[in-house]
C-alpha cells in the first residue's frame, strides 16, 4: 500500500477525510433541524443510508462521502427552493416540479446553471478518486457476499423502521400538516412526507352498478339560452365564518352583511369544509375540482403537490372550454405551496401573485386584493369573452391574538363578555377584521354587480380559524343535525345581477358541490362530470361524505374515476 507520509496510507487518508466530510454533513443537515428528536431522526437516516452504501460497495470512505453528500445535497436543494420559491421541498417535487417548471425556474435564476455545471464537472472525478483510493472490504467470497447482503438488508430495514409513523420517531410524524409545510425542520418534513403523501382512490362499486346509476348524466346538461356567458368572480375568504352562530356573540357587530341575503342573492347558507384551523389549499382544491381531498387518503392534504397534477376535469378547465379567460389572484407569491403549478393543472390561464400585483405578501387587506383583481380584470377583459376570477384573501389569517386588546379600534375592545380574556381577544380581533372584509365585499359588489355586464359573484369561507385552539370549546347555536360537523362549518354566498333559475337550498352544502352550484348560477352547460356532480348533490341533499343513500357514493366514484377519468 503506497504511503503518502509516515504513518498514513492513501486508504487511511481517504477514510479520515471521508469521516471529516461526513461530520460536516451532519452538522449542516441533521444538527440544523430545530428539535433534538428531529435531529436524531435525520441522523439515524444518514447512518442507515451510509451503512447500506458501505455494505453495497464495500468501501467505507465512499459510503461516508456519498451518504453524507446525498443529505447535504438534499438540504441544499431544500434551502434553494425555500429561498427562491417560498415553498418547502417535498418528494413530489422530484416528479411534478422537475417535470413542469424546473427549466422555467433556471431561466429566472441563471446562476443556478453555473452551480449545476460545477457540480456535474466536480463530482464524478471526486467520486472516482474516493473509489480508487478507498480501502475495500476483503473477505472470502462466500463470507463477503453473505456479510454484504445481510448488512445491506439490515441497514435498509433500519431506515424503514425509522420512517414508520408508529416507529421510534413517531413524534416527528404526528405534527399537523401546516407545521410540516411551514416550520424549519426541512429534512424531517421531507422524509415524513413520503408517508403522508400516500394517495389512495376511494372505494368504488362495479362498472355495471355505476353505469346503471349514472348513465343518465353521460350526455351532460345544456345551459340556459342566452347571448353570452356571465363573468364569474369567486372569492375565498380566509378563516371566515358567521359569528352569529356563537352563543356569546350576541351584540350587533356579530350580525354582518357578508352573511346576509339581499335582492341579488341566488343561494347562501352553511358550507361544510374538510379542514380546520388551516389548510386553505385543500378548500381551494375542493372548490375548484368538485372533490374533497379526504377521499384520497392522507396524501389528499398535500393536494397542490400530489393531486393537482392528475386532475383532468375541474371548474376552470370547463370554463376555459366554454371560452372563459381563467385568472387566479393570490395574496402570496404565486409559487407558495406549489400554487402556480396547481392552478395551471386546475385550468387557469394565469395566477397573479402578490409580486405581480404590486402588493406586500401576507399583509394585504381585502380591499387591496379586490382593487388589484379589478385592475387585472380590466386588463384581460375583451368584448364577448367572459372572465373567471378566483381571488384569495388573507385579512382573517391567524393569529388573532398577536396585538393587544388596546390596539383594536373601538368598539371592538372588550366587545364580547362571558369569554376568557384569551378567547375574547381572539374573537374581538376577528370581528374587527370582519368589519373590514364586509366593507370590502360591498365595494366588490359595486364594481361587478352594479353594472350592465352579467356577473355571478361567489364568496365562501375556507375553514374556521383555531383562535390558538380556543374556538373548539366556544358554545354555538346550531341545529342538532349540524353539531357533529361544528368545527368544519363556514358559509357560502352566491349573488348575480341578472335573473336566473332558482338555486336549491340545503341545510348544509359540502364545499365539493360549490363548483356545480356556481355553474348552475351562471346558467352554463355542464359536461358529463359536472352533470354527475349536480345529480349527486341533489340526490344526497348537499352532503358528500355523509350521503344518506347506501352505495351511491361508491358508484359515483366508480363513474367519475373509471368511466370519466377526472383523475388519472
Amino acid at each position: 500500500m503506497r504511503r503518502i507520509w509516515s504513518g498514513f496510507t492513501r486508504a487511511r487518508l481517504v477514510k479520515l477525510c471521508a469521516l471529516i466530510f461526513f461530520a460536516l454533513c451532519v452538522a449542516a443537515t441533521a444538527l440544523r433541524e430545530p428539535q433534538p428528536l428531529q435531529q436524531g431522526f435525520v441522523l439515524a437516516l444518514m447512518l442507515s443510508t451510509s451503512a447500506a452504501l458501505f455494505f453495497a460497495f464495500a468501501r467505507p470512505g465512499l459510503a461516508l462521502v456519498v451518504g453524507g453528500g446525498l443529505f447535504l445535497l438534499l438540504k441544499f436543494v431544500s434551502v434553494l427552493k425555500l429561498r427562491y420559491l417560498d415553498s418547502a421541498l417535498m418528494p413530489a417535487d422530484f416528479v411534478y416540479y422537475a417535470r413542469t417548471s424546473l427549466l422555467d425556474t433556471l431561466r429566472h435564476y441563471p446562476h443556478l446553471y453555473a452551480l449545476g455545471i460545477a457540480l456535474f464537472l466536480a463530482l464524478p472525478p471526486l467520486l472516482w478518486l474516493v473509489w480508487r483510493w478507498d480501502w475495500r472490504l476483503s473477505l472470502g467470497r462466500g463470507a463477503q457476499a453473505a456479510l454484504r447482503v445481510g448488512g445491506a438488508a439490515v441497514s435498509v430495514l433500519a431506515f424503514w423502521v425509522c420512517m414508520l409513523p408508529g416507529g421510534p420517531f413517531a413524534a416527528v410524524h404526528a405534527r399537523d400538516v401546516w407545521e410540516k409545510l411551514s416550520d424549519d425542520a426541512q429534512l424531517t418534513n421531507f422524509f415524513v412526507n413520503f408517508d403522508d403523501a400516500d394517495v389512495h382512490l376511494p372505494a368504488m362499486a362495479s362498472e355495471a352498478t355505476a353505469e346503471r346509476q349514472w348513465a343518465a348524466t353521460a350526455q351532460g346538461v345544456p345551459g340556459e339560452a342566452r347571448s353570452s356567458y356571465p363573468d364569474i368572480v369567486q372569492v375565498l375568504e380566509e378563516s371566515t365564518f358567521d359569528p352569529a352562530n356563537y352563543t356569546d356573540c350576541d351584540v350587533p357587530q356579530c350580525r354582518v352583511s357578508l352573511f346576509q341575503r339581499d335582492a341579488r342573492t341566488r343561494a347562501h347558507g352553511v358550507l361544510r369544509v374538510h379542514t380546520f384551523g388551516g389548510g386553505t389549499w385543500v378548500s381551494e382544491f375542493a372548490a375548484l375540482t368538485g372533490m374533497p381531498q379526504d377521499i384520497f387518503g392522507p396524501g389528499g392534504m398535500y393536494a397542490p403537490y400530489v393531486l393537482a397534477p392528475h386532475v383532468r376535469d375541474a371548474l376552470a378547465q370547463q370554463l376555459r372550454r366554454l371560452g372563459y379567460v381563467t385568472i387566479g389572484i393570490y395574496p402570496t407569491a404565486a409559487s407558495f405551496i406549489n400554487g402556480r403549478n396547481a392552478y395551471h393543472a386546475y385550468g387557469f390561464d394565469h395566477l397573479y401573485g402578490a409580486g405581480e400585483l404590486g402588493l406586500p405578501e401576507w399583509e394585504e387587506t381585502d380591499a387591496q386584493m379586490f382593487a388589484a383583481a379589478k385592475r387585472v380584470y380590466d386588463k384581460v377583459k375583451k368584448p364577448g369573452r367572459p372572465v373567471f376570477l378566483m381571488i384569495l384573501t388573507l385579512n382573517q389569517h391567524g393569529p388573532h391574538d398577536d396585538d393587544p386588546m388596546s390596539a383594536l379600534p373601538p368598539p371592538y375592545r372588550g366587545l364580547l363578555h362571558g369569554l376568557t380574556p384569551a378567547a375574547a381577544l381572539n374573537f374581538d380581533t376577528y370581528l374587527s377584521r370582519l368589519r373590514d372584509s364586509a366593507a370590502a365585499m360591498r365595494g366588490l359588489e359595486h364594481l361587478f354587480l352594479d353594472r350592465a355586464q352579467p356577473t355571478v359573484l361567489v364568496h365562501f369561507g375556507d375553514h374556521q380559524p383555531s383562535f390558538g385552539g380556543l374556538i373548539r370549546a366556544l358554545p354555538r347555536r346550531l341545529p342538532a343535525a349540524l353539531r357533529p360537523d361544528r368545527d368544519f362549518l363556514t358559509y357560502y354566498m352566491i349573488k348575480s345581477n341578472t335573473a336566473g333559475a332558482p338555486l336549491p337550498s340545503y341545510p348544509m352544502l359540502d364545499i365539493a358541490f360549490l363548483p356545480s352550484m356556481v355553474m348552475q348560477a351562471a346558467g352554463l352547460p355542464e359536461d358529463p362530470y359536472f352533470s354527475a356532480e349536480t345529480a349527486l348533490r341533489r340526490r344526497c341533499n348537499g352532503l358528500y361524505d355523509d350521503c344518506a343513500i347506501p352505495g351511491l357514493l361508491p358508484s359515483y366514484h366508480a363513474w367519475i374515476f373509471d368511466r370519466l377519468h377526472v383523475y388519472e
